[in-house]
């Protein structure tokens, strides 16, 4: 009999009692013995029911809270005056403070639990139940947030738990995050096309993109939105008017609302930071909120929400009402909606930041409706003659929704394709494509989504933590690079060069010529695109068989070359790499190119770059480790 490991033992007599039947399940798949993709796709089957199903409970839990305070609760204390109002927020906040104060946490959010599947921080205990209450109560009591981010967190935490009560491996859990992502952003919207590129885009990375992972994701998000269409009804979100083009002169119009969502979505996106960090004590002159116990912070939260929604209640809860009043052009005015706006950044940050339970996107669609909107009226009034050559004002608010959706959440395709389903019409789709593809361009150029570092991610970094991270800043060429690179001739034949290459197990070499002077740079793709098309040269007459059969280094290696100097830091000649896409950079001396010194290879930098995270990983346990010992140069 095999004994579990104390670690994986702690795992099963840990799990929740509705996981404990999956132990069954396990038993039966071990007895069946299907093949890995039928229990994969079988587990997207469930983790889609199961997210369907706990949607659909999520939404009636909050039409049933604001029944219970807007209704009930205000009908009792209505009679005192409108001032009422502000209680609604103040007591969903007294209630969600109580919560955090009983169970102290609410679960991993969605980042943190993509964080877990790739090893970069230590799981959490799941409290989907817990958490889901708390965003329906968030809510259904009028906190500036929306119901999407707890929808697509009932899906992750879904296929968490199946991952774990069938310890299937890192990219199995992945995989089953990705599909719960996308099962809960489909019955969340209605949108489950939407909801797979969300998956894809944003949850499990552009390198997700494999027919078997996009079936599984597909499947999941299907069957959530077709549980969710027969609990919650087959309707869009939103009763979208028809769009009309006007003219073709008018798509500048919306190259001018993309750049204006990109910054309408930098400042909520910041907002957003800056409150929760001013709630934490991490704002200088806001220190003291850091004092006020977590539990009394949505208190605060929701009097503030109250106060502001006695003269503006548009600001009130998820805001799809005023979005669909937007969108069906009913009267706003240009300062109202201006002001709606500024508020609902303000309100939004507050209830994120005092510890209020929802999603953003929500938010967004509103701040880029009203947005849209406003920039509409704004050219009308600016220039009047205007009007006969653009479309109306709710075309401009859906386009602005999608805007800064993208431009918040950097999910450009998932937007897009959100508002597709959404008016489900192809002619909004390339004003759609221009708006939203400069929105998230500018907000990339102005605050990139990660930092200099990024070109870390690119040779398979993308795990290490902030620390690591500096660390790696520290390192020189010279740690990283090959010291006795493989040097070959420029004038011996390509059929050569490979034997040796493959002799020596080599991927790339120094191509010299009869002076050592380096004149290229060979790689074995570039041996085996010559022999690919030697293949397809086979039918042609022999004189040009012979051409290509005594071709030599120098005519296919590349001679166009950047070099790295070997004090120079590391992350410099990543972004050189990175700047030409190129796998491999000579090192010479800076005084003399012609001296050549080693080779800067992709391997070795990621090999030598996770060595050293590690070796500082181990200074507080072996502090007498010498850092040379770690740090490997060839």
């Amino acid at each position: 009999m095999t004994l579990l490991p104390p670690t994986q033992l702690r795992k099963v007599t840990e799990l929740p009692a509705f996981a404990k039947p999956s132990a069954h399940l396990t038993h039966l798949i071990n007895r069946l013995q299907p093949s890995p993709e039928t229990v994969v796709l079988f587990l997207a089957i469930l983790i889609g029911g199961s997210t369907g199903m706990g949607v659909v409970t999520f939404h009636y839990l909050i039409q049933l809270i604001q029944k219970l305070m807007l209704e009930n609760f205000m009908g009792q204390i209505g009679v005192w005056g409108a001032w009422t109002l502000a209680s609604v927020p103040t007591l969903g906040g007294l209630i969600v403070g109580l919560m955090r104060w009983r169970t102290q946490d609410f679960g991993p959010g969605l980042s943190s639990l993509i964080a877990v599947s790739q090893g970069r921080e230590v799981k959490r205990q799941l409290r989907p139940v817990t958490k889901m209450i708390a965003a329906a109560v968030s809510l259904g009591s009028g906190a500036s947030l929306g119901p999407e981010g707890p929808s697509v967190e009932i899906g992750t935490n879904f296929g968490v738990l199946l991952s774990d009560v069938l310890q299937v491996s890192e990219e199995r859990q992945r995989l089953l995050l990705g599909a719960g992502a996308a099962a809960g952003l489909a019955a969340g919207f209605n949108a489950p096309i939407a909801g797979v590129f969300f998956a894809l885009e944003v949850v499990m990375g552009a390198t997700s993109f494999a027919t078997s992972a996009v079936s599984v994701v597909l499947l999941a998000a299907v069957v959530a939105a077709l549980i969710a269409q027969i609990g919650l009804g087959a309707q869009p979100a939103f009763a979208l008017p028809a769009y009309q083009v006007r003219s073709l002169l008018e798509l500048p119009l919306y190259v001018g609302l993309g750049l204006g969502a990109s910054l309408v979505s930098l400042t909520y996106t910041e907002l957003v930071r800056l409150v929760k960090a001013g709630f934490a004590g991490r704002v200088p002159g806001f220190k003291f909120l850091s004092q006020i116990p977590q539990p009394i912070q949505p208190i605060i939260g929701g009097a503030i929400l109250g106060l502001v929604a006695l003269q503006y209640p548009q600001i009130l809860g998820i805001g799809y009402g005023t979005v669909q009043a937007m969108l069906q052009d009913q009267e706003f005015s240009l300062n109202l909606l201006l002001v709606l706006m500024l508020l609902k950044l303000l309100m939004t940050a507050i209830s994120a930041g005092s510890g209020f339970v929802g999603g953003l996107f929500a938010p967004a669609m509103f701040l880029g409706a009203s947005f849209g909107s406003a920039y509409a009226k704004f050219l009308a009034f600016l220039v009047p003659s205007i009007g006969e050559y653009m479309a109306a004002s709710p075309a401009y608010a859906m386009v602005g929704m999608a805007a800064v959706l993208a431009s918040s959440a950097r999910a450009p395709l998932t937007a897009i394709l959100m508002l597709f389903e959404l008016t489900r019409d192809y002619r909004i789709v390339l004003p759609l494509m221009a708006a939203v593809g400069l929105s998230v361009w500018l907000v990339e150029r102005i605050k990139p989504t990660f930092n200099s570092n990024s070109n870390l991610q690119q040779i398979g970094l993308s795990e290490l933590k902030d620390e690591q991270v500096e660390i790696v800043q520290q390192i020189s060429v010279a740690d990283a690079m090959h010291s006795s690179p493989k040097k070959l001739p420029a004038t011996i034949g390509v059929l050569e060069a490979a034997m040796e290459m493959i002799r020596d197990r080599t991927r790339s070499a120094l191509v010299i010529d009869t002076a050592e002077k380096l004149v290229g740079i060979l790689s074995l793709e570039d041996i085996n695109r010559t022999l690919s098309l030697w293949q397809n040269y086979q039918n042609y007459p022999a004189e040009i068989q012979a051409n290509f059969s005594s071709q030599t280094l120098i005519d296919i290696c590349t001679t166009d070359i950047l070099y790295a100097w070997q004090d120079e830091p590391l992350s410099e000649a990543l972004d050189r790499m990175a700047l030409r896409g190129l796998h491999q950079l000579p090192v010479v001396a800076r005084d003399n190119p012609d001296c050549i010194l080693g080779l800067l290879e992709k391997d070795q930098i990621a090999l030598t770059c996770n060595l050293a995270a590690t070796n500082k990983a181990l200074q507080r346990y072996l502090p007498v480790l010498p850092t040379t010992d770690i740090v490997i140069g060839h």
